[in-house]
């Protein structure tokens, strides 16, 4: 009887005062070694995740409990490690193809410095709209829009926060975005309803970011032409600058718009690339070609800062990003694992009785998801899995649930250092998330106005006695 009764012995549960105190430990390890003492993200995630282990170990949960929560957290990011080095690939082969290089040289002669940041905001919202992911987005006219900045003396932080609001704001409303088709679907909604909701929120943060990068445009100082010639002459002489090389591009669109899923889209993309690049210079070695996949496409212009800016890519520049991103996902999977996720969850979601409140809730909890666990694909399902009754409990609308779902989840995962995009974003711009999360409005203004919109969704009567009595 008592060798049946251990083998049935459960293992422990955390309570939502353990929980809470749990993840406030590990945000004050993060955040104290990664924004105070400005360390790379990889070793506070390996030991936030090491003394996870051992704690939950101590608290009694099986060894292979804890594997299996490691080992369910990094299946859930399988498929943005595999776009992760599907970009490095991208990056690599568009330089080659000379297809970065032709969108820097065709900025230089129609982008003004005053104009420069408004412009890079509304040409990454148009681009992450037509190919619906903003990873696209960043690596390929972000980092041509890097290097523009350069040359102009713009703050690359302030260019890189730019890029990343564009990219997040055209992915959010995209019909082609994988997040945005995700919110929909936890809400069993049709995805165009729910990009409907969307603009209520998204197009007045579209329209004030608009507005602040005007203004802070207008505070850049005048540039010397002679720079700019510079830098055109350069990228002329080392790369082939021409309407061809953008043929890429807007293969990966038609891709988008075909609905090819990210990977084989990035593959193809990447394909193509390299086939255009060889036929403009046929005397290229395949090994060449298979090295630049690997290793990135090294430039070798003479001119220092063309050099610097176009030597990167390959499969080799996201290995430290991908070992970020693993101990991330397998932080995630322990605090799952352990039910940490979803007693703070089910707490909240049990004393909301007011649509102000579900919608705060809710993005509370899509911002802490994004901050414990850093995965912009978990930070829309468990919160919208968790909430979705509340949200009918009280009568209301389930596009508004994906509205909030989308903008606290999705678009905040871009300002959290350690998170999937966060890392992304720094790894592809090479730039500290310290130095464009202040600049990277769109993410900040869309989930403050879909918190506030909440607050004025009203229920119906009967729903909202209905959920006091409950």
């Amino acid at each position: 009887m008592k060798s049946l009764k251990k083998k049935n012995h459960l293992e422990p549960t955390f309570g939502f005062g353990e929980s809470l105190t749990v993840l406030i430990v590990i945000l004050c390890i993060l955040g104290f070694l990664i924004i105070f003492k400005q360390q790379e993200p990889q070793a506070p995630l390996f030991i936030a995740f090491t003394l996870l282990a051992v704690y939950g170990r101590l608290r009694g949960f099986k060894w292979n409990t804890v594997m299996d929560g490691m080992r369910d957290g990094l299946r859930a990011g399988v498929d943005p490690l595999i776009i992760f080095l599907s970009i490095g690939v991208l990056i690599a082969t568009w330089i080659f193809s000379g297809t970065i290089p032709t969108i820097m040289y065709f900025g230089f002669e129609i982008i003004s410095v005053k104009f420069f940041l408004p412009t890079v905001f509304i040409v990454c919202t148009l681009v992450g709209v037509a190919c619906g992911s903003s990873f696209t987005t960043v690596s390929t006219m972000g980092i041509a829009f890097i290097g523009i900045g350069a040359t102009l003396k713009i703050n690359p932080g302030l260019t890189s926060g730019v890029i990343v609001s564009g990219a997040f704001c055209g992915s959010n409303i995209s019909p082609l975005s994988g997040t945005t088709n995700l919110a929909a679907s936890v809400g069993k909604i049709s995805i165009y309803e729910h990009i409907k909701a969307l603009m209520i929120t998204d197009i007045p943060a579209w329209a004030i970011c608009v507005v602040l990068y005007t203004v802070l445009g207008l505070n850049s100082k005048n540039v010397s032409l002679s720079a700019v010639h510079k830098m055109m002459d350069g990228l002329a002489n080392g790369f082939w600058i021409s309407g061809w090389a953008l043929l890429p591009v807007l293969l990966l669109i038609v891709l988008a718009i075909l609905q090819v899923p990210a990977i084989p889209s990035l593959g193809l993309g990447s394909l193509f690339a390299a086939a255009l690049g060889w036929f403009h210079a046929p005397t290229t070695s395949i090994t060449t070609i298979t090295k630049t996949i690997m290793m990135g496409y090294v430039s070798h212009t003479g001119d220092k800062t063309i050099d610097t800016l176009l030597s990167k890519g390959g499969i080799a520049s996201m290995l430290t990003s991908l070992a970020l991103i693993i101990f991330a996902l397998a932080l995630g999977g322990l605090l799952i694992k352990f039910n940490i996720i979803n007693a703070i969850i089910n707490h909240l979601s049990g004393i909301v009785k007011t649509p102000g409140r579900v919608t705060l809730a809710t993005a509370i909890t899509c911002i802490g998801v994004n901050l414990t666990v850093g995965e912009h694909y978990l930070a829309i399902i468990l919160p919208g899995q968790s909430f979705l009754h509340a949200f009918d409990n009280l009568g209301l609308k389930r596009k508004f649930l994906t509205r909030i779902l989308n903008d606290a989840g999705a678009a905040v995962n871009a300002i959290v250092p350690w998170s999937v995009s966060g890392v992304f974003i720094a790894g592809t711009l090479q730039i500290n998330p310290l130095q464009f999360i202040p600049w990277a409005f769109f993410p900040f203004l869309v989930t403050i106005l879909s918190i506030i919109t909440g607050m004025f969704i009203k229920a119906p009567k009967q729903a909202a006695g209905q959920a006091a009595a409950a």
